[in-house]
């Protein structure tokens, strides 16, 4: 049941609101109290419900007990992965269509100004004028389709695409599309359901800004542990049903994970104790059920146990994804060396995704590759895979390099087989070893009987993960492994990634396992690149010290020019020396870590050797140091 009401401070007001799906309670009991500037997490296990519970706060599922109460003439808009319906238009009057109101508005002033054109000066025409421009101002003034074309612009968008129609977009660009509609018609409850789906990190950085920044209630469903961190300031948590009830949490994500992690180890303690103690109240009961000296005593406790509310686990709780890799065969030193790499796609002309590209990977490295939806990542690993040609440049692999290739579209997958054979064709396992492999991926049962065409996104990466994880590879090349998958899988992989002791390039939208598991990054920019020593939070820190980094004044004119207008070759020196700098101090890494050795002083002649070695090794990174601060200081 909905109602609204006058009061001047909550959005929306949820009472122990029920769900019932077939005749059987979903949801129950599921109370909280949402402000502006609240902006609510909603957590739980697939299937718990989050979904069905943000249809029924937008009024698209019913609600079959309890109530929610609404601030009088509240505006709700749900975002969810539905496409539009809508494909005769463009993007632009897509978007637009979304604040229907301020069109509204805009028309009404149109023609109230016609009316006083036309002599109609009257208290009421005058008041009418001034109470639309009121509410014009407050939604932004006239300048509101330009900031709505901005949102677009944030969310990946350019200029070229808002005069496209709909239907000449991917189902990925559509759901954007459907992001910045909801964003942009300003309501006072945002309801969204998977809102970082096909967002790269620049646009997923925008949203986080734009949520925390709106004068809104917002409630959100997401998988990004970054995001959540990022935007969220409560947790309504779902927990294990049926039915499923909720347990509120006011505070940040990360704290309330601390929160659940404790009170789980609670429940753990609790859970034995009262098993105990059932256990011995049966005992007792089954042993004196018969005699009539205790028949009292016995009848008292049966009681008892008919009243104690049994503490259980949903079975999905024992059900988590864990594994990890194997210890691979050892590789060589080098795995890939690109030299003048060029990568293109198909167009007239062809558009340049690379040009003069180098870059390196060595064994043992966890590289992030990173750079906008767009620039070229999924070209490149697909290219270092060996699963298409280079348009230009060399590549080099190294010894024994054993490459396991995860594709973000899973396309490796043999559609006409069931799960269990899918994964016996991929690993040449029998059918007890593939099955035994498959369970630890959360397929037992009659789940490994499933046809692998009708999988969802999560079942497919999880099934590309079990024959991976077989594979013994010594390379891994992910290109974003965590699609569909949810917190708790992405923390399982981010754990067997992390102990992998081969090599790995990662590309992934997920900042929390690019922290956690890359130790190098190297972003696609502007057609090139570039390689930063650290993981994500240090390849940060140093975009935003070269962009706070301070330009060079000049008195006149000319010469401040001078510097902006720095030679092309100049620059692409400094990018060179950069490259052979990282590459120097890697391979003194190596070096001292051979000569930590004893073996390489074992004698006279080695002792020297070795020396020479190290010193020689020194002596190159320091003259590229040198050469690079003066090209740097030019």
């Amino acid at each position: 049941m909905a109602a609204s009401y006058h009061g001047p401070m909550a959005v929306l007001i949820a009472s122990d609101l029920r769900k019932d799906v077939a005749g059987a309670p979903l949801l129950q009991g599921v109370s909280f109290k949402l402000e502006r500037r609240d902006r609510m997490t909603i957590a739980g296990r697939n299937g718990a419900g989050k979904t069905t519970l943000l249809r029924m706060l937008a009024g698209e599922s019913s609600v079959d007990g309890g109530e929610l109460v609404y601030e009088k003439n509240a505006k709700v808009a749900l975002h969810d992965q539905r496409p539009p319906r809508e494909r005769d238009m463009t993007l632009r009057d897509y978007v637009l269509s979304g604040a229907a109101e301020l069109i509204a508005i805009e028309a009404e002033l149109s023609r109230l100004e016609q009316a006083m054109a036309g002599g109609a000066v009257d208290d009421g025409t005058l008041a009418k004028y001034a109470n639309a421009q009121a509410a014009l101002e407050a939604a932004g003034g006239y300048t509101w389709r330009e900031q709505a074309m901005g949102t677009v612009r944030g969310l990946g968008f350019d200029e070229d695409d808002l005069d496209r129609r709909l239907e000449t977009f991917s189902g990925g660009e559509l759901t954007r599309g459907s992001l910045a509609r909801v964003l942009v018609a300003r309501p006072d409850l945002l309801l969204l359901d998977e809102p970082t789906n096909h967002l790269d990190i620049a646009s997923l950085e925008w949203l986080e800004q734009r949520l925390v920044a709106m004068d809104t209630a917002v409630v959100l469903v997401a998988h990004d542990r970054w995001f959540l961190e990022a935007v969220g300031n409560s947790v309504l948590e779902l927990e294990s049903g049926p039915p499923t009830r909720s347990r509120f949490f006011a505070g940040p994500w990360h704290a309330w994970r601390r929160e659940q992690a404790a009170r789980e180890l609670a429940l753990g303690r609790a859970i034995d104790k009262q098993r105990k103690e059932i256990e011995r109240m049966e005992r007792f009961v089954e042993r004196f059920r018969a005699k009539a000296t205790k028949a009292r005593q016995a009848q008292s406790r049966i009681k008892a146990l008919d009243k104690i509310e049994r503490i259980e686990r949903d079975p999905r709780d024992e059900r988590e994804l864990a594994f990890s890799f194997k210890a691979p065969e050892r590789s060589g030193r080098v795995i890939f060396e690109l030299t003048g790499g060029r990568l293109e796609v198909p167009s007239d002309p062809p558009k340049v995704l690379v040009e003069d590209g180098d870059m390196w990977l060595e064994r043992g490295e966890h590289v992030s590759l990173v750079g906008a939806n767009g620039a070229g990542k999924s070209t490149l690993v697909h290219a270092l895979a060996g699963r298409r040609p280079l348009d230009g440049g060399k590549l080099s692999t190294g010894h024994n390099v054993q490459i396991g290739f995860l594709s973000q579209h899973a396309e490796a997958l043999d559609e006409t087989a069931k799960v269990v054979e899918a994964c016996q064709r991929a690993t040449g396992l029998t059918p007890n070893k593939a099955r035994a492999l498959l369970g630890r991926f959360l397929f037992s049962g009659d789940e490994a009987e499933k046809p692998v065409a009708g999988l969802s996104g999560g079942e497919r990466q999880r099934l590309s993960l079990a024959i991976l994880v077989h594979s013994g590879a010594n390379v891994l090349i992910l290109d974003e492994p965590t699609n569909h998958l949810d917190i708790e899988s992405r923390e399982a992989l981010e754990d067997a990634l992390s102990e992998f002791p081969g090599s790995l390039l990662l590309v992934s939208h997920d900042r929390a396992l690019l922290d956690a598991v890359g130790t190098r990054t190297i972003a696609v920019e502007d057609g090139t690149l570039r390689s930063y020593m650290g993981g994500w939070a240090d390849y940060v820190a140093s975009k935003k010290a070269e962009e706070e980094a301070p330009k060079p004044r000049a008195k006149a004119k000319a010469k401040q020019s001078a510097p902006a207008a720095r030679p092309k070759n100049a620059a692409k020196r400094q990018a060179e020396l950069e490259r052979q700098i990282e590459r120097a101090e890697a391979e003194l890494r190596s070096l001292e870590d051979e000569l930590a050795d004893p073996s390489s002083w074992a004698s006279p002649t080695g002792s020297q050797r070795s020396t020479q070695r190290h010193a020689e090794a020194k002596r190159r990174v320091a003259q590229l140091m040198e050469e690079w601060e003066s090209v740097a200081s030019a």
